[in-house]
């Protein structure tokens, strides 16, 4: 009997211990209103571990978790989605496959408007209206959780409710997170998120780099902050005075969560305030749908899986590419998984399936998968490294060519342009990838990396979570050159004063050089006796 109480009295303080966890829950405000539908595979990930460890979670996003019943901790404030693509594109570009002819400079001048339109877009609607003009702010909330990605006029909700704020790269590193962390980022070797070099540039990658690098500056601080400001004042000015500006409310971002870990990128300057979290997003594999287990079980010469992510449709792909890829598929021993968006692909050779969607994550985990056909796109690039599958590149724009160009230098991955690729190119680099042991190596190497961790991604981002509610919003991990002007934070002030000593001086004596010459001109000549 002694025994059975005992057991008792253990499970009822099990019970309570987790009752007190949950009460004991934060309150988090949770922003997320950028209508990028791979960025919520992070986005989710984080917003229900949050919810399971027993913290109450104000979700504002465009897509819904209702479905996945999280409990009455979750909160969801479903806004509509804004069609991005349509905004900034319009009808000039009939597939987001045309995107690979865009520059640099054309493309972030695209994702600054894509960032103003969403970010308007958002605080018209009601549901995000109403958490603007609630009453009894302060003390409703603990943390405001946003994400770093072209909408930072949701950090005024920091100021509002005054609460510290945390931020989510889901894009991973990019330049401008210089000024708003306080360490400067060399352009000698720091590439431009959206330039295909390495941290191993020539000249010309260099001359380039700094040309994307500058240009990017000028825009943000010159066109886009002053953009972002316009909006907060157009919808809030009416209830609120003195209004901070967007570089004043990324003074407050306390700390930075980087969808980015080694050795998917290489070593560079980061402060206190920036942890890398990447791979949060990758699940535990799961059981696979029976008719894909039964076919990559089958394959008993191995299997490629073919995918260009979320946004890029291989469905537009050009005929008569997709029909070189049926063809290149249909002499190849190993069997072919391809997402492939449309109901019907005629002329089907028996080794390839196609289906709308397809479980990633679970795919890639199989022993019989070989090789990943990919955009090149972060998500599936960190889930590729994860798993040890050896990658053949085909990236379209932003980040995917610099993606690609990492696994290629690293020997994990090939690359192709899917304009430009030819049956031939197609059929070789495939040949290699599944004969050639190198790959696998190279990769299986940087798995065992990206996985060797202190502590799990999600267990890293959720202790600085915590981190930061309890330290108040932890001021002293942020650095002061956050609050420096961007003329003294890149030392322009003292580059001026240098110039000034140097060539007031010359000038100076250039200026009497010339009097005095003038002087001699101008002296009249003595006359002779």
């Amino acid at each position: 009997m002694q025994a059975k109480h005992l057991l008792k009295v253990l499970l009822l303080g099990l019970v309570a211990l987790q009752n007190m966890e949950i009460g004991a829950g934060y309150r988090i405000l949770a922003p997320f209103i950028f209508p990028g539908k791979s960025h919520f595979m992070m986005t989710n990930a984080i917003i229900r571990e949050l919810v399971h460890r027993g913290h109450e979670v104000t979700f504002i996003t465009p897509f819904s978790l209702a479905q996945e019943n999280l409990g009455a901790n979750y909160t969801e404030i479903l806004i509509p989605q804004y069609n991005f693509w349509t905004a900034i594109l319009g009808s000039s570009v009939k597939s987001i496959l045309d995107m690979t002819d865009i520059n640099t400079v054309t493309f972030l001048k695209m994702a600054y408007e894509m960032g103003l339109g969403s970010t308007n877009f958002a605080f018209e609607q009601k549901e995000f209206q109403n958490l603007i003009t609630a009453k009894d702010k302060v003390g409703k909330y603990d943390l405001l959780l946003a994400e770093q990605f072209f909408n930072e006029g949701a950090l005024i909700l920091g100021h509002l409710y005054q609460i510290p704020i945390i931020t989510v790269t889901t894009f991973g590193y990019s330049n401008y997170l210089s000024s708003l962390t306080g360490i400067i980022n060399p352009w000698s070797y720091v590439p431009h998120g959206w330039k295909p070099y390495t941290d191993r540039m020539s000249l010309t990658e260099r001359i380039d780099n700094v040309f994307s690098s500058f240009a990017d500056e000028l825009l943000r601080y010159f066109w886009y902050y002053p953009g972002q400001d316009k909006i907060l004042q157009k919808h809030l000015s009416k209830q609120f005075k003195d209004l901070p500006t967007i570089k004043q409310l990324e003074q407050n971002i306390s700390v930075i969560l980087l969808n980015s870990y080694v050795p998917l990128d290489a070593p560079r300057p980061i402060s206190f305030n920036m942890i890398p979290v990447g791979g949060l997003h990758i699940k535990p594999a799961k059981p696979l749908p029976t008719n894909i287990k039964k076919f990559l079980d089958e394959a008993k010469d191995g299997a490629i899986y073919f995918s260009l992510g979320s946004q890029v449709r291989s469905a537009d792909l050009p005929p008569e590419k997709i029909q070189m890829f049926l063809g290149v598929f249909s002499s190849l021993k190993q069997r072919v998984l391809w997402k492939f968006e449309d109901d019907k692909l005629p002329n089907l050779p028996p080794n390839v399936m196609v289906q709308k969607w397809m479980p990633q994550t679970d795919i890639l985990n199989h022993p019989n998968v070989k090789v990943f056909i990919s955009h090149g796109g972060l998500f599936g690039s960190q889930e590729a490294v994860h798993y040890g599958v050896p990658v053949l590149g085909m990236p379209v724009y932003a980040d995917q060519h610099l993606n690609i160009k990492k696994g290629v230098d690293a020997g994990y991955a090939l690359s192709v342009s899917y304009r430009t690729v030819t049956e031939t190119e197609l059929r070789y680099s495939l040949t290699e990838l599944l004969e050639n042991p190198k790959y696998r190596d190279n990769m299986k190497r940087a798995s065992h990396i990206f996985r060797d961790r202190q502590m799990s991604a999600m267990d890293t981002a959720i202790y600085w979570i915590d981190y930061v509610i309890k330290h108040r919003g932890a001021p002293h991990l942020v650095s002061e050159g956050v609050k420096l002007p961007w003329y003294q934070f890149y030392l322009l002030d003292i580059v001026g004063i240098a110039l000034a000593v140097i060539l007031l001086p010359i000038l100076g004596l250039l200026l009497l050089c010339r009097s005095f010459k003038s002087a001699k001109k101008s002296k009249p000549k003595s006359k002779r006796n």
